[in-house]
C-alpha cells in the first residue's frame, strides 16, 4: 500500500532528511530492546496471538532482527502503526526499522529518505466485493462506492484504473484496515480495495467469507519490505542482511531445527560462512559471528516463516507463487553470503 504524504507530513520527512540519524545499532543495543513498526492488525502479516504476543510474517522479521543484534528475539519493541503514522514514525526515531506490508516505490526510497532492504513480499493492489454485486471483473465496477485508506496512493492507482476503464466511482474514505473491514461488513462501500495480500487477510475474519469474492484484476505493483532511515549504512546492511540471511537459509536448506548443529560446521562453505564457522561477516556487520544462527533460531527460514503465518495450511491459504525462491520459479533471491 502506498502513502500520499500531506504537505506537513513532507515537512516532517524533509527535516528529519537534513540530520541522517547514525549510530543505530549502538542505540538498539544501548536501549537493549528493537523498536519495530508493525501493522495496527492485519491476519498473516501482524496480529496477536492468544496470549496478547504480536506475531505474523512482517513481526517474524522483527524477531529475527532484534535475534541477530541483542541475541534475543524477545527483545522487540512493537510499535503498531498506521499507514499515516509509519513514515513518520521511522524518520523520527521512534522506531529502528518498519516492517509493516510497505511498498517500495521511487519517492519514497529518494524523496522520503528512506532505505529499502529488499523485498519480503511480492503483492499487487486488488477489489473485494460482494457475491451478490453480480459482478465478476473489477472492470465492471462503474458507479461503485469503493472503501479506501485515507491518504494513500492507493486512491492513486484506484483513480487511474477507473479512468482507464472509463468508469466513475464513490470514495469511502477510512484510516485502518480494522476500520475498512467494518465499513465494508456494514455495507458503507461495494467493494474494498488494498493489497491482495491484506484482501485474503481481510476475508479470513468474515463469518460468511463464501459470499464474497476477490476480483481477478491486480491493477499495480506492490513490493512489499522492510525500510529503514537513509544515513545510517551499517544498519541498513545489517537490516538488509537479516532478510538476506533468511532467503539464502531457506535455497540452502537451513532451517530453524537443523540450524544449530549446522553451526558447527558443514560440507558448504556457503552455509558456513553464514552461521560463522568459517569466515567473519559478522565482525563486517559489527555483530557477533553467530548473528544468522540467531536470526534463523528465532522463526525458520523465509519458507518456514511463508508457511507459518501466510502459506496454504494457514487461514489465507496463499500459495507462494511469485513468492517462492528463483529455484522454484518465483521472484526470491538473495545475494550470496560472501
Amino acid at each position: 500500500m502506498k502513502i500520499a504524504w500531506t504537505f506537513l507530513g513532507a515537512i516532517v520527512i524533509a527535516l528529519f532528511s537534513f540530520t541522517a540519524h547514525a549510530g543505530t545499532l549502538d542505540d538498539v543495543k544501548s536501549a537493549g530492546v528493537l523498536k519495530c513498526g508493525i501493522n495496527t492488525g492485519l491476519p498473516g502479516f501482524a496480529y496477536t496471538d492468544d496470549a496478547g504476543n504480536w506475531i505474523g510474517f512482517d513481526a517474524a522479521y522483527c524477531r529475527a532482527v532484534a535475534a541477530a543484534v541483542l541475541g534475543d528475539p524477545d527483545k522487540v519493541e512493537y510499535h503498531n502503526l498506521t499507514g499515516q503514522q509509519r513514515f513518520p514514525a521511522l524518520a523520527s526515531g521512534e522506531i529502528d526499522v518498519l516492517s509493516r506490508n510497505t511498498t517500495w516505490t521511487f519517492s519514497r526510497d529518494v524523496d522520503l529518505g528512506f532505505t529499502f532492504i529488499g523485498v519480503s513480499y511480492y503483492d499487487g493492489q486488488g477489489f473485494i466485493g460482494r457475491k451478490s454485486l453480480g459482478i465478476k471483473s473489477a472492470t465492471e465496477l462503474d458507479g461503485a462506492s469503493v472503501c479506501i485508506q485515507t491518504g494513500t496512493t492507493t486512491e492513486l492507482n484506484l483513480a487511474d484504473f477507473f479512468r482507464v476503464n472509463g468508469m466513475t466511482y464513490e470514495p469511502v474514505p477510512i484510516e485502518t484496515n480494522e476500520e475498512a473491514r467494518i465499513a465494508y461488513l456494514a455495507e458503507r462501500c461495494d467493494v474494498y480495495t488494498t493489497d491482495a495480500s491484506g484482501l485474503a487477510a481481510t476475508k479470513t475474519t468474515f463469518e460468511d467469507g463464501d459470499a464474497h469474492m476477490v476480483f481477478p484484476e491486480i491493477i499495480s505493483k506492490e513490493p512489499l519490505g522492510p525500510l529503514v532511515r537513509h544515513g545510517d549504512d551499517q544498519w541498513a546492511d545489517i537490516a538488509r542482511w537479516v532478510l538476506n540471511a533468511l532467503i539464502n537459509a531457506e535455497e540452502l536448506g537451513v532451517t530453524q531445527g537443523n540450524v544449530s548443529s549446522l553451526a558447527g560446521g558443514s560440507d558448504n562453505p556457503e552455509i558456513n560462512r553464514m552461521l560463522g564457522s568459517e569466515g567473519s561477516l559478522g565482525e563486517m556487520l559489527g555483530l557477533s559471528k553467530t548473528w544468522a544462527v540467531a536470526a534463523i533460531k528465532a522463526g525458520g527460514n523465509y519458507g518456514e516463516i511463508f508457511e507459518r503465518y501466510l502459506g496454504t495450511g494457514t487461514a489465507l491459504g496463499l500459495e507462494r507463487g511469485v513468492n517462492a525462491l528463483y529455484t522454484n520459479g518465483g521472484l526470491i533471491y538473495a545475494p550470496p553470503m560472501r
